[in-house]
């Protein structure tokens, strides 16, 4: 979610006024991103304007915000109160969660090669928090975003219904991907033989993509909030959520690579995962990934999952 400050925006949006004659008057357009729009209606609720359906359908997405509230976690996470539809358009009433972007509290500054220590420290405590929620049958019946089935459909374990998921989104424009990443179909295989052969791991809570405007902090760093659960939500291995953070936090800053390469060692360190299955698993979120904005090389996320590839031991073995 980020902010969007937009005047003009603002004068054509019928929403504010929609809400204001539900009994909120002051409404305020506070964010956008990829599942809708989110209003700020009083203090502790805002409403969220979905620009589609989520594709497990709300039910669920209820049920998964729900598992996760019921765990003690040192940040808020969301919470649905109220549904309606207006006229075909999805509306969701959701608690307000505290506190600001990360990107918006404390950026890095072009010229530091090194994050912040606090990103680190923050990114350790909600990569901590997650893990300590067990998955649950609601989070396996999620699909992500672009495929069109249950991530878990058929499968006992998360690497191999990860291994199936590549297979799948890599016949979806794999020949435009392959215009960017030599010897695509070897990589790809190589990939899936690398996650079938991953031993066991815990089952908890997967967000999927912890980019800094989905972590609200407060004025020291300390992450309060974790928004935006949808995106790649399911339960799996915690290392893949601490992989893809490791890849995703800085995407297209100046020293992205070098970032990813920082977060990669670091939480391989603090929370005892292999650097090679975290390579694995970032090979696996580029392949998946890959279409979900664009097959262009104008398209800026087709354009990161490339260089990943090119660049991931794993993928190139």
């Amino acid at each position: 979610m980020v902010d969007v400050p937009n005047l003009e925006a603002s004068l054509t949006d019928p929403w504010p006024a929609y809400f204001a004659g539900r009994g909120h008057p002051g409404v305020r357009r506070v964010g956008a991103g990829v599942e809708g729009v989110v209003y700020r209606l009083s203090a502790g609720l805002v409403a969220k304007v979905w620009s589609g359906r989520p594709p497990t359908g709300l039910d669920l997405t209820r049920q998964v915000y729900a598992d996760i509230a019921r765990h003690p976690l040192p940040f808020a996470t969301p919470e649905i109160l109220e549904v309606e539809d207006h006229g075909g358009v999805l509306v969701t009433y959701e608690r307000e969660l505290p506190g600001v972007s990360a990107e918006v509290s404390s950026p890095p500054a072009d010229h530091e090669r090194r994050l912040p220590a606090q990103h680190g420290a923050a990114l350790l405590t909600v990569l901590r928090g997650l893990a300590s929620v067990p998955g649950t049958e609601a989070m396996r019946r999620l699909s992500v975003q672009g495929d069109d089935r249950p991530l878990w459909q058929g499968h006992d374990r998360f690497p191999d219904a990860l291994a199936d998921l590549v297979a799948r989104a890599a016949a979806r424009h794999g020949a435009a991907l392959a215009g960017l990443v030599p010897d695509l179909d070897a990589g790809v295989e190589r990939t899936r033989e690398a996650l079938r052969s991953l031993p066991d791991a815990p089952v908890t809570t997967i967000h999927g993509d912890l980019v800094p405007p989905n972590i609200h902090v407060d004025a020291t760093g300390r992450p309060v909030a974790v928004l935006d659960f949808g995106f790649f939500t399911t339960a799996g291995d915690p290392a893949f959520e601490a992989a893809v953070t490791a890849a995703v936090w800085d995407m297209y800053g100046p020293h992205a690579a070098e970032h990813t390469t920082e977060l990669t060692q670091l939480f391989a360190h603090e929370l005892g995962y292999a650097e090679a299955t975290l390579e694995t698993y970032q090979a696996a979120y580029a392949l998946t990934t890959y279409d979900l904005f664009g097959t262009g090389e104008d398209d800026g996320h087709f354009r990161w999952c490339a260089a990943q590839l090119r660049r991931n031991t794993v993928f190139n073995a």
